[in-house]
């Protein structure tokens, strides 16, 4: 059997190694593999994951939000992250293979959220980022209660983005983090992204800003990258919380100013471990093995504090 990651320029991945361990340690014989796919090779990647051989698969940039139109179903918090899909199940039934998507980043988000003293409504959650893992994290953050912001390269995208939230019918925060019905979306959507070229006012939103989830590639496998200028950290309130979806290296850039500034922050191995026990457990039907997960990852990387 296989399971297997579809995106790009993927071999700085550590969920083989963690995939490894979880299959080793409860007796399944299946293999966890990197599928770096190209754009005109994704439809028929994900048309091979039909076959009986198939367990299912993760995706990650930059597919994330273009797979579901292949699948024949989704789950509901695929819908809350506007289409994003990270997980792709393979079920048969007596109608034949289908393909099921999943957002298994927006489950675990709302887990380190919920592990955090900064939920509840009035906080403002300030997400780096527009793409797919930007959907789960407003989505999560939303559902705690959480007041979003979007900063990014690309202003015209966060607009897009919000506007798409807030839009939606089914937002449950709707009425309390955008205003009353009436209110011009566009104007409250412009108010509530900056650019990450503006080092002034982005450094004036942080200074209101209870959580900051770092959601872009950039830091990965570098010690010194960040989606901004470091030092503009100091700027958050001491209670604020930092959490940055890079996990190689474990502890980024913008994980150790944060720390520096005496803030609670962690990199994305918390969030790789929780998502892809979800993933193991809808493909194979048992409980993940958390502890050898974990294990695996320790081994792989030196592990940050756990979250308390």
């Amino acid at each position: 059997m296989h399971a297997g990651l579809i995106g790009r320029s993927i071999d700085y991945s550590w969920s083989p190694v963690m995939h490894a361990a979880a299959f080793a340690a409860t007796g399944i014989a299946a293999r966890y593999e990197l599928w770096n796919t190209e754009p005109a090779d994704l439809a028929s990647r994900i048309d091979g994951l039909r076959g009986p051989e198939i367990l299912g698969a993760n995706v990650t940039i930059p597919y994330k939000a273009e797979v579901l139109s292949w699948l024949d179903s989704a789950s509901r918090e695929v819908d809350l992250a506007l289409g994003a899909v990270n997980t792709i199940v393979r079920e048969e039934s007596e109608a034949g293979v289908k393909l099921i998507g999943y957002n298994t980043d927006v489950l675990a988000l709302r887990r380190i959220l919920g592990e955090e003293p900064v939920r509840g409504e009035g906080g403002r959650v300030l997400v780096v980022g527009t793409g797919g893992a930007a959907r789960a994290a407003l989505a999560a953050a939303l559902d705690v209660g959480l007041e979003p912001w979007i900063a990014s390269r690309r202003p015209i995208a966060g607009h897009e983005l919000l506007k798409s939230f807030f839009d939606r019918e089914t937002t449950p925060h709707q009425s309390r983090t955008v205003g009353a019905p009436g209110d011009s979306w566009i104007s409250r959507v412009q108010e509530h992204v900056v650019d990450l070229g503006d080092t002034t006012t982005l450094g004036d939103v942080l200074t209101k800003t209870s959580v900051v989830l770092q959601s872009t590639p950039v830091g990965t496998g570098s010690l010194v990258d960040a989606p901004f200028p470091v030092q503009l950290v100091k700027q958050l309130p001491p209670n604020a919380f930092v959490f940055d979806m890079v996990y190689n290296p474990p502890v980024t850039a913008l994980v150790r100013e944060a720390l520096a500034c005496g803030l609670r922050a962690y990199g994305g191995l918390h969030m790789l471990l929780y998502q892809g026990a979800l993933a193991f457990s809808l493909w194979t039907g048992i409980p993940a093995p958390m502890d050898e997960m974990r294990a695996a990852l320790e081994e792989q990387a030196a592990w940050p504090p756990a979250p308390h």
